[in-house]
């Protein structure tokens, strides 16, 4: 049976969820400023360091989020996937909510799910359920960026739940991995649509390797 990890840090809250051996487990850690000080006690609650190398692959929310909480539970992933050569399986914390609000997107139609920050606007990206079958997957239209120009009255203000996505982000990547689907480590970067220091345009930001 295979074991996983999947990290949800892109609020003030991190969320951990844990498939051991067909059993899961998930926890919220309301850190906030103190998620450098306190992440590895955190994870080490459902799964302890000494463990680790029975990850079989982890899960990562890749923002937008915090800036500085997104980065550590990122560089994190990226690290184990690295050392113990297992699959990294990303997922924006926005098409995240909208994978939880499938149903409400298949039959109202595509909307921007974003978040609006004081000063600078809102971050926002579109997502939708395009195919006729209701089950079908949640696609991103749009990736998240800062004012879209096509930003509508259809819009969904991001309700961020860090334990409930970690577990959802372990459900959608148990295929992939069960399918050999790689999931490289290299590929699975930060969103980015705003600058920690200054208002710049929509981007992505690669960690150094």
């Amino acid at each position: 049976m295979s074991c996983a990890l999947a990290l949800h840090s892109c609020s003030s809250t991190l969320g951990v969820a844990l498939l051991d051996r067909g059993q899961g487990r998930s926890a919220a850690f309301p850190l906030a400023r103190e998620l450098a000080n306190g992440l590895f006690d955190a994870i080490a609650e459902l799964l302890p360091a000494s463990r680790w190398r029975e990850l079989s692959w982890l899960a990562v929310a890749t923002g937008p989020g915090s800036f500085t909480g997104t980065r550590l539970t990122l560089v994190l992933a990226r690290t184990l996937a690295q050392q113990l050569q297992i699959p990294l399986y990303g997922y924006g914390s926005l098409r995240l909510i909208a994978e939880r609000r499938r149903l409400e997107l298949a039959s109202t139609g595509p909307h921007w799910i974003g978040q609006t920050l004081p000063r600078r606007g809102v971050v926002a990206g579109y997502y939708g359920v395009v195919a006729a079958d209701v089950a079908a997957a949640v696609e991103e239209l749009e990736p998240p960026s800062l004012n879209p120009a096509g930003l509508t009255s259809n819009f969904w203000e991001a309700q961020m739940q860090p334990e409930h996505d970690a577990r959802l982000m372990l459900q959608l990547s148990e295929p992939l991995f069960e399918q050999n689907i790689a999931g490289p480590w290299q590929q699975v970067l930060p969103i980015y649509p705003t600058s920690p220091v200054q208002e710049l345009p929509a981007q992505k930001t690669s960690i150094e390797s």
